[in-house]
């Protein structure tokens, strides 16, 4: 599995990138979002000093009905809506990859987080370029699942080299200490530590080469 950290530049004729941008120091940080049927329900909290206008400008879109303020504070308000543009809902449903929350939009521009495979992260990319939405790759990790790709003893010897500090720049544990604190021969250590090293390193570079 991939984790991504992508930053869109929301479209001008999706509503709340008009109205982020409009108000450009409120931050509108989305806490739900589910779909229903050809719309989008959400929940946002709005953070901004003109709270009421805002609020009131938002009841103005054509694209956004039922709006319901839940909560509301001179600073801060608490909204429920529906849309009929839910361009990033809809992109990433598409994609197969669940919406991580919350995010948060100010000025047009919001920075999500995905997680993952390779080829659904490349969906996604697709599905957004279709979608018009300009997005960046900030950065990819990938993540190795050790506890289903190695053994129960593996996993444990490795835990235990992690603990011990066998794998710490310096080096404060040798081999042979490690040996003594898994209660086997050196030469046994070394083995079974370079299969489970071994599994774990082509996993990684086998999924990365795999993109």
């Amino acid at each position: 599995m991939a984790r991504a950290t992508l930053v869109l530049d929301l479209p001008e004729q999706v509503w709340v990138s008009t109205l982020s941008r409009e108000y450009p120091d409120a931050e509108f940080t989305v806490l739900a979002a589910m779909p229903a049927d050809d719309t989008g329900v959400g929940l946002v909290e709005i953070s901004a000093a003109n709270i009421q206008a805002i609020v009131a400008t938002i009841d103005g879109y054509e694209t956004v009905f039922d709006v319901t303020v839940l909560e509301a504070q001179p600073d801060r308000a608490l909204v429920q809506f529906e849309t009929t543009e839910p361009l990033l809902l809809r992109s990433l449903s598409e994609a197969g990859i669940p919406l991580e929350l919350p995010i948060t939009i100010v000025d047009g521009e919001v920075t999500v987080e995905v997680t993952a495979s390779r080829e659904r992260l490349s969906e996604l990319g697709d599905l957004l370029e279709q979608f018009g939405i300009p997005f960046d790759l900030v950065s990819v990790t990938q993540s190795v699942d050790t506890q289903s790709l190695l053994t129960t003893e593996q996993h444990e010897l490795l835990e235990t080299a992690i603990e011990e500090g066998y794998y710490d720049t310096p080096r404060t544990c040798t081999l042979t200490e490690l040996a003594e604190s898994v209660g086997l021969a050196k030469s046994t250590t070394s083995e079974k530590l370079h299969r489970a090293e071994s599994k774990v390193i082509k996993e990684f570079v086998g999924a990365d080469d795999a993109e």
